[in-house]
């Protein structure tokens, strides 16, 4: 297989750096979390979404059975836990240095989190919307 040669960054790519003082503070889906944009959406031209996603109280209730539209998400929990459960039936809980990734359009739902909860979230692409849905039969 031939190396790949390239001739500069991905068409509208571009370098960026993001450190904890830099990274704003953004919009995201549950209230319970600061969602930090580590600046990846502007740097991929809007293939990959990466943020910190940091709860200083934990989940009081389960967000409900939800999916996500896009490809893929992908989970590395920095601090604490979080416990899921998917359509498949399976119950996981992810623990700190554990990562995961969920295929877009796989319901699921996070039923606990450790009060103290950090994860790193990517998405692919980076525009990722939540589709609240039934609990599967």
């Amino acid at each position: 297989m031939p190396d790949s040669v390239m001739n500069g960054p991905a068409a509208g790519q571009k370098l960026v750096h993001a450190t904890p003082e830099t990274a704003p503070s953004v919009p995201g889906r549950r209230s319970f979390f600061e969602y930090r944009d580590l600046g990846v959406t502007e740097g991929s031209n809007g293939a990959l979404r990466a943020q910190m996603m940091i709860s200083g109280q934990g989940l009081t209730e389960p967000t409900g059975w939800h999916y996500h539209a896009c490809e893929g998400q992908f989970i590395y929990i920095v601090k604490g836990w979080v416990d899921l459960e998917f359509e498949t039936g399976e119950k996981k809980r992810v623990n700190q240095g554990d990562s995961m990734f969920i295929p877009g359009g796989m319901r699921h739902n996070e039923t606990a989190t450790s009060g103290d909860l950090e994860i790193l979230e990517l998405s692919i692409p980076a525009d990722m919307g939540t589709v609240p849905t039934d609990p599967p039969a």
